[in-house]
């Protein structure tokens, strides 16, 4: 996989946590991912994450509201323009964004391909997600050994 890096390249060798959550959680969940993305930001963990469902753009704000590193992976080509809220971590030097496609738009292929990375990347790896039939499911099962699990979390 060809990718394309802008940022802070030496993200890539601190401990990782990659957070993926489904586009369709539990409302309950929800609160509970804000409260873990606080804590996260309080903690300085570097946090890795596609952040493109709405449950993860929300994490990414909470997070950037901290001091932690953050890697962003999207499943397109990179930005032209990069968006303000992120300029802003990347002139901080909290930031690393990847991209793993030369795609123009994320597709279903794409954003697979994405979360295995970030899979490969991570040091572990909470996932978010409501049901076996979530995209995520077969992610969980084969990176098991990653997987790391908060109470109230699914």
């Amino acid at each position: 996989m060809d990718v394309e890096l802008l940022g802070n390249t030496k993200l890539l060798t601190m401990p990782k946590t990659a957070f993926l959550a489904s586009g369709d959680i539990a409302p309950d969940m929800v609160l509970n991912c804000y409260d873990w993305a606080v804590k996260m930001a309080e903690e300085g963990r570097c946090i890795i994450s596609g952040f493109s469902s709405h449950i993860e753009r929300d994490v990414l704000h909470f997070l950037a509201k901290g001091q932690q590193p953050i890697i962003i992976v999207i499943a397109r080509k990179m930005y032209k323009q990069i968006p303000s809220e992120l300029q802003t971590l990347l002139d901080a030097n909290r930031l690393l964004i990847i991209s793993t496609s030369t795609s123009p738009r994320q597709s279903r292929i794409t954003a697979q391909a994405r979360n295995r990375y970030i899979c490969d990347l991570a040091d572990n790896i909470l996932f978010v997600c409501n049901s076996e039939t979530s995209s995520l499911s077969e992610l969980q099962q084969e990176y098991h050994h990653k997987r790391i699990y908060i109470e109230n979390f699914r």
